[in-house]
């Protein structure tokens, strides 16, 4: 889902800054994870009952539990269809894990005993990295099921792949699990309104206003490093030049300022058809978590998202810090933006593995990641988006380390 650009006046955009919710610390799964029985037996308490919370305030709840719960804090995720905060708490064998749960309970999320801790869970993502960064895999925190989820797509074979799983097994039981991917990681390079540079096709993210109130874009920071200056149209004239991009390392995003500084770039996103969605704010994403995606290869598709702070290991390259989810994409679809149904923008295309026939992995950078990045840009009417706090911090529930193939 890209956003329109109309050549005239000022810019719409000024002054909005995207509403940065605190979720270093969650990861919120898809509706299908079952609760039941998670909040019996997690440390006593009875008496309490989890309370329904929209997915867009779980993130705060699971921050602030995150941080109050310190070590035995072993990850969350959101039950869609109850509406629900699982927190996960560490099993130590002593008392405080009651504590915890209680306090959980007493908060009203749902308390559930893992056996693996946050920490040994980062630490399992740490060995992955030194001894398995192998292009066409990818990494995250599943806190759904309390273990490493590791994907490899069809190009990992032979001795990559027993590399693959002797690092695996070198994690211990229970800790990691390797799951095949039926395509091959790669960039998507095209996106939502699609836009044009150096003989690459990419899709326009979302409108911004600069930290100077200049107007200007975010895409695909692999689309940003391709070409220098894009235009609307094939062969067209430049409309907008890049000022930052970063691909690979951490993230994958780029800003670009129009060349016209009277530029109009209304916050909101080209749904096709005349069709148009405003753009309020942006907002951090959250396992389980329904979203929408707009290219300009595909169009529309949604989905949800399935995992935080992911590592993709593409042939160009790792990235780390995505938003892994089961949305689909292809090539052109880069760059393009993930919102929800209500306006709230949450990230940029990056790449993944598949098609919009056959399903598949696709990985998105997040907008308050990348707002912050480039120095404070501002998107929507509502506050600025600047990041959630540290992903490999007390809150990074859910994806230390997918890989994905990523958009170009």
């Amino acid at each position: 889902m890209s956003h329109r650009r109309i050549s005239k006046g000022k810019a719409v955009l000024a002054g909005a800054g995207a509403v940065g919710v605190a979720a270093a610390a969650i990861l919120l799964p898809n509706a299908n994870a079952s609760q039941s029985g998670t909040d019996d037996g997690a440390g006593g308490g009875a008496g309490q009952n989890p309370r329904t919370v929209s997915a867009a305030s779980a993130p705060e709840l699971v921050a602030r539990l995150s941080s109050q719960l310190g070590d035995d804090y072993a990850g969350a995720y959101y039950d869609a269809a109850k509406k629900q905060v699982v927190v996960n708490v560490a099993d130590g064998g002593g008392s405080g894990g009651d504590e915890s749960a209680e306090r959980v309970r007493a908060s009203g999320a749902v308390a559930r005993n893992v056996r693996n801790s946050m920490g040994e869970l980062r630490s399992a993502t740490g060995t992955l990295t030194r001894d398995a960064t192998i292009p066409g895999t990818a990494w995250a925190v599943d806190p759904r099921t309390n273990q490493v989820l590791v994907t490899a797509d069809t190009t990992v074979t032979g001795e990559r792949w027993d590399t693959l799983e002797s690092t695996v097994r070198s994690l211990g039981e229970g800790v990691a699990r390797i799951q095949k991917s039926a395509g091959e990681f790669k960039p998507f390079l095209e996106g939502g309104d699609a836009i044009f540079g150096g003989g690459a096709r990419c899709s326009l993210g979302f409108n911004v206003t600069t930290q100077d109130g200049t107007p200007g874009f975010l895409t695909a920071g692999h689309c940003g490093v391709a070409a220098e200056q894009w235009s609307e149209a094939q062969n067209g004239a430049p409309v907008g030049t890049v000022q930052a991009a970063t691909f690979p390392g951490d993230g994958d995003f780029a800003l670009l300022t129009y060349d016209d500084p009277a530029t109009d770039a209304p916050s909101e996103v080209d749904l096709g058809n005349g069709q148009t969605l405003p753009i309020g704010q942006a907002g951090e994403a959250a396992v389980g978590l329904d979203v929408i995606r707009m290219g300009s290869t595909t169009g529309l598709a949604d989905g949800s998202v399935t995992g935080l702070n992911a590592t993709v290991n593409y042939a160009e390259g790792s990235v780390s810090g995505l938003i892994q989810t089961n949305v689909c994409a292809e090539p052109g679809d880069s760059g393009g933006p993930l919102f929800t149904a209500d306006g709230t923008a949450i990230g940029l295309t990056s790449g993944g593995s598949g098609d919009c026939t056959s399903g598949g992995e696709t990985f998105f950078q997040p907008v308050t990641t990348a707002l912050a990045a480039v120095g404070g840009a501002e998107i929507g009417a509502g506050g600025s988006g600047t990041g959630t706090g540290d992903a490999g911090g007390e809150g990074d529930t859910g994806n230390d380390g997918v890989e994905a193939g990523r958009d170009h």
